[in-house]
């Protein structure tokens, strides 16, 4: 396992920071790590990456105890925190070259590597422009270029793209998934449609305990609402037409949508992707037989935001109801 997290603890005076976290990931992996603000996501990429001593528990890389052999551990991870440092009066290829001497790469390595990264970074056209007058764009990037350019098996990116633009962020995206294909990734964000473009799994956190781990997937089967049918027609739908989809045996109930007399909400019974087909023919055949044409019928796939929402707004709704 690549990386392996036991027991984890951390407290600051009173505050448990991260309560009792496992998970493990593996090469071919990229977690989403996701929380609300405060939730013990950068405590918990601090422990993993050897920044901070954990009060309990354990961290490895590569199968090497995070404390017990630090600089082992260490030499297996690309760690890029949410704001990290750059040496503004050095070039972007001086700053590279600067640290990849302290990782004691040689010097035919390190020229070598200096090129992967400007190259998988798109740092080409400012590799000899001084740090202090790139753009955010581009000193974000070459801080990407300095957590790989040992081209370690274990990278750990919080908040990768914040304050990036639309084209910044596609780039770390494919960027991601290229990493993918040998490596163990954990990208801490915010930002839930992120987590859909390049994350195999998702770990939810909340006051420093495990909320959920899974598929994207999984995690949007928890929406209330996923696998619902919303079905638009053309004109307002008869209440023949609900009764007679109410009696099918794969629908649990169905429902006017609120406040729009064409459209009607179908809860069925949980179906595999044949049972949908079928039930779709079978609404498309009654509403035919009222003359009610429709226009779309479309399935709840589920929503991340909706579900991150309901799993951790405890606090929101516990401060609305002190106003």
């Amino acid at each position: 396992m690549m990386i392996k997290v036991e027991n984890l603890c951390q407290t600051f005076g009173n505050k448990k920071a991260v309560d009792n976290l496992s998970f493990t990931v593996d090469k071919g992996q990229v977690l989403g790590l996701i929380g609300p603000n405060g939730a013990g996501k950068s405590t918990t990429m601090r422990m993993i990456a050897g920044y901070l001593r954990p009060a309990s528990g354990r961290a490895s890389l590569c199968g090497i105890d995070v404390w017990s052999n630090p600089i082992e551990a260490k030499n297996r991870l690309g760690y890029l925190p949410e704001s990290a440092p750059l040496f503004d009066d050095l070039t972007v290829n001086e700053f590279l070259l600067y640290l990849g001497t302290i990782r004691g790469m040689g010097k035919t390595e390190l020229m070598n590597a200096c090129d992967r990264v400007a190259d998988l970074c798109f740092l080409g056209e400012v590799r000899h422009q001084l740090i202090d007058t790139l753009s955010k764009g581009y000193r974000h990037r070459t801080c990407l270029a300095q957590s790989i350019l040992h081209d370690p098996p274990v990278i750990i990116f919080d908040e990768p793209t914040d304050g990036l633009d639309p084209n910044q962020k596609e780039e770390i995206r494919n960027l991601i998934n290229h990493f993918r294909q040998n490596k163990a990734v954990i990208l801490s964000t915010h930002i839930l449609e992120e987590v859909s473009a390049v994350c195999t799994d998702i770990l939810l956190i909340d006051q420093g305990k495990k909320i959920f781990e899974g598929t994207p997937s999984a995690f949007k089967a928890l929406t209330p609402s996923y696998g619902n049918l919303l079905i638009c027609c053309r004109k307002p739908i008869r209440e023949e037409i609900r009764k007679n989809l109410s009696s099918l045996n794969v629908v649990k109930s169905v429902k006017w949508s609120e406040n729009v007399p064409a459209q009607l909400i179908i809860v069925p019974a949980e179906l595999a992707a044949e049972g949908v087909e079928h039930l779709t023919r079978e609404i498309i055949d009654c509403c035919r037989h009222y003359k009610t044409g429709v226009l779309e019928i479309r399935r709840d796939e589920g929503s991340l935001e909706k579900v991150f929402r309901a799993q951790t707004g405890h606090r929101t709704r516990k401060c609305i109801e002190r106003i």
